[in-house]
């Protein structure tokens, strides 16, 4: 893919630099043929106005008389000079390869223009005009210019716009390779996520899947099976169930975060009272482990916008994630305080858990991540191990819901003295 973006860069390039290339070839081309057709013009007609001035008398040799004297100067110029009688015949001429009258040429009313390329010569512009005055035709006029004015810038032109086309097609292809690159990396991230999120939620789902499959087996396997043995393997798949949807809740959820098809309703939350209710759901899975919940008093004033359910599945997940990794008998707050100076609201969950080390705080959002606290202290982990059995896509739920909120959620933890998440949402008015 990164070469063919460069190619397509490449391509794209070269022909809007063949188009201009080739448009200001035509254009500088016109400008000088312009030129030397002006040139054509001026001679023609400081000549009309000799031959106006003679009178009419002897034209031939008043003619021959007036340019002859002006040789050098007209040879110096490069400009030639034909003179051609009503009938055609050359009655004077400065060119040594003089070309014929022909008949087209004979028959025109206006200047005619051409371009000669003779066998020996250097090609020619010429304009042929018949001379009229009192409306009796005196002759022909034909004069006659270099082409070499033309065609030497021309050809060195050509030959610039040519090599500075290919030089920067070719600068175009190596920025283009380098911007391939960069435009890639933001898409071969989002491949290796990908990558990685499939390989986890394969994992995930094939231990569950495949104790559902042995429960079933086995059940099939007794002809006769004890009606206890029986409803203790249809609890187990239950159970079982019951965690794959829960999984599959949480993949769908995080897909169309992800998407952007995530729906919400917006209205003001009293945020005081989403962390009292979330602290009561939490209280008996608490007390199993003697861990205490500390909730401050009721605080007025702590409004925020955005989608209650949604942000009672954040702290949810917060509050379940530090009650599962502190040991028995430890703590967990939680606080929440106006920051007025920013108009936001920090909540902050603090447990007195083991820690994360600070090498690992950058992947705890990451989905499928669970931190495995060090056997060094047999039985904290114990007692942490037993209640962090879930799929590890809790915080990075709760990441995507702060986001979703135009939120901040940071993490500070020490080893040994616990862990503090905090926070940050837009406050909002009272309703």
């Amino acid at each position: 893919m990164r070469r063919r973006l460069a190619l397509w860069y490449a391509l794209v390039t070269a022909v809007l630099l063949i188009v201009f290339a080739t448009g200001f070839y035509l254009y500088v081309q016109t400008t000088l043929i312009d030129r030397i057709d002006d040139t054509i013009d001026h001679v023609a007609e400081v000549i009309e106005r000799s031959l106006i001035r003679s009178n009419l008398i002897d034209l031939e040799s008043d003619f021959g008389h007036s340019f002859s004297t002006n040789a050098q100067a007209i040879d110096a110029d490069h400009i030639d000079i034909d003179w051609f009688s009503p009938q055609g015949k050359t009655l004077w001429t400065t060119n040594s390869n003089v070309d014929f009258l022909q008949e087209r040429e004979k028959e025109i009313s206006q200047p005619f223009y051409r371009t000669v390329h003779l066998s020996e010569a250097e090609p020619l512009r010429q304009m042929t005009e018949a001379i009229v005055i009192n409306g009796k035709l005196l002759g022909y006029l034909r004069i006659s210019h270099p082409w070499f004015e033309v065609t030497k810038p021309i050809r060195q032109l050509l030959l610039d716009l040519a090599v500075g086309t290919m030089l920067m097609v070719g600068v175009v292809v190596l920025c283009g390779w380098w911007l391939a690159g960069i435009a890639m990396e933001p898409v071969r991230e989002s491949y290796q996520r990908l990558k990685q999120f499939t390989a986890d939620a394969s994992h995930e789902l094939r231990n569950p899947i495949a104790v559902i499959q042995t429960n079933v087996q086995v059940a099939l396997a007794d002809p006769n099976p004890e009606p206890e043995f029986q409803r203790s393997q249809l609890e187990a798949i239950e159970r079982i169930t019951r965690r794959l949807g829960r999984l599959l809740e949480d993949l769908l959820f995080l897909a169309r975060h992800d998407g952007g098809l995530a729906t919400q309703r917006w209205e003001a939350c009293d945020l005081w009272q989403i962390l009292h209710e979330v602290s009561e759901e939490q209280q008996a899975i608490a007390q199993q482990k003697q861990i205490t919940i500390e909730l401050p008093t009721e605080a007025s004033n702590l409004f925020v916008s955005g989608d209650r359910d949604r942000l009672g599945r954040l702290f949810t997940n917060l509050v379940s994630n530090a009650i599962a990794y502190t040991p028995n008998g430890g703590k967990v707050e939680i606080t929440a305080q106006p920051i007025i100076s920013q108009s936001q609201i920090q909540v902050q969950i603090k447990d007195t858990g083991l820690g994360i080390p600070e090498a690992e705080l950058s992947q705890i959002f990451e989905r499928f991540y669970r931190y495995q606290p060090q056997k060094s202290s047999k039985a904290s982990s114990k007692s942490v191990n037993s209640s962090t059995s879930g799929s590890g896509l809790g915080l990075a739920i709760a990441k995507a819901i702060a986001d979703s909120h135009q939120g901040q959620i940071n993490v500070e933890s020490k080893v040994g003295q616990g862990t503090t998440f905090m926070v940050n949402l837009a406050s909002s008015s009272r309703p």
